[in-house]
């Protein structure tokens, strides 16, 4: 659901296509080409039966995904083709995606259309999305965003404007702002941490190494270290959050310094999941790791002091956010997927 135009025939993935708005972009963000694997060039690994999610219906899925549409809103559920979709939204949970659907950066793991949305914004959305979280009845909601590389502030102001009618509207839900970098800059990370955020998330992807090429160029390791540190050190009491994908070919030494790294950064929560590759234009997927293998990643994790480590197959970074603190892997028992 990436497209944005008229009601034409669907657009094919890493094909450019004008929205709405007026502005170009690509569908699923990366176009076939010297800077992706075209398609049969790397033979695919054969996906293991605990890879297996089940087709989304059911009727709070379709209540949630009739909300979503009514409200002009975008998730990164559908966007970024996240298996898990089904489970959320028939759980009655649903990340919300701000600023639209379009992203300024190309990474090579990520189907979400990227082009450049020349400053747009809906000036109704934050309180389109307070509404929303109001008729979802959500007491956790996670918020996320496209990169808006376009905007001064990288939205940031956007941001902070979602989580204060949310805060307005429903006091008591708790909120979870999975954010973009803002490039650095510390000012816009604050305004967002001030807005009144439960949890600040955002995302290291992989290891070091792997970042490049793996994240777009605008991205980068240590900088990701610092806006999340600096989320800390301004607001202790927010909780900090971060994400890693396996299976890109990261070795278990990488994966080890990688969470010192984002221990030393002061992050409190952690979530582990198999990286699966969206299209063939995106990076191959290096292997699949096991089940029992993520239940050794949580338990190395606990063991440098995260608060928890929510660790399987199909986690995704906001897979069961609101069971974060229940210290029991979010509910995942890993040995009943084999």
């Amino acid at each position: 659901m990436g497209y944005n135009g008229p009601m034409q025939d669907p657009v094919r993935s890493g094909a450019k296509y004008t929205t709405t708005q007026g502005f170009t972009a690509i569908k699923d963000g990366i176009r076939p080409g010297p800077g992706a694997p075209a398609a049969g060039a790397v033979a695919p690994l054969r996906k293991p039966e605990w890879l297996r999610a089940k087709m989304p219906a059911g009727t709070t899925y379709s209540a949630v995904g009739e909300i979503v549409r009514q409200h002009r809103l975008k998730t990164v559920c559908e966007e970024a083709k996240c298996p898990n979709i089904g489970e959320c939204w028939n759980a009655g949970t649903a990340t919300l995606m701000l600023m639209g659907a379009v992203c300024t950066r190309a990474c090579r793991f990520c189907a979400v259309d990227t082009g450049n949305p020349r400053g747009w914004l809906d000036p109704e959305e934050p309180a389109n999305v307070a509404r929303s979280v109001e008729l979802m009845r959500l007491r956790y909601v996670v918020l996320t965003s496209v990169n808006r590389d376009d905007l001064p502030d990288g939205g940031a102001a956007h941001y902070a404007a979602a989580v204060r009618a949310i805060k307005q509207r429903t006091p008591d839900t708790a909120v979870e702002a999975l954010t973009p970098d803002f490039q650095g800059v510390r000012a816009d990370v604050e305004r967002v941490v001030e807005a009144g955020v439960d949890v600040f998330a955002q995302n290291i992807e992989t290891v070091e190494r792997l970042t490049h090429p793996v994240r777009d160029a605008r991205a980068g390791f240590a900088r990701t270290l610092g806006v999340l540190a600096h989320a800390k050190a301004h607001r202790p009491a927010v909780l900090t959050k971060s994400s890693l994908m396996l299976g890109l070919g990261e070795t278990q030494p990488e994966v080890r310094a990688t969470m010192q790294a984002l221990r030393d950064a002061g992050v409190d929560l952690l979530t582990l999941g198999q990286y699966l590759r969206p299209t063939v234009n995106h990076l191959p997927v290096a292997r699949f790791v096991t089940p029992a293998e993520f239940d050794e990643q949580r338990e190395l994790a606990l063991s440098l002091g995260f608060l928890e480590c929510v660790s399987g197959p199909l986690v995704r970074s906001s897979y069961r956010a609101e069971q974060a603190l229940a210290r029991n892997n979010a509910g995942l028992d890993n040995r009943r997927t084999v």
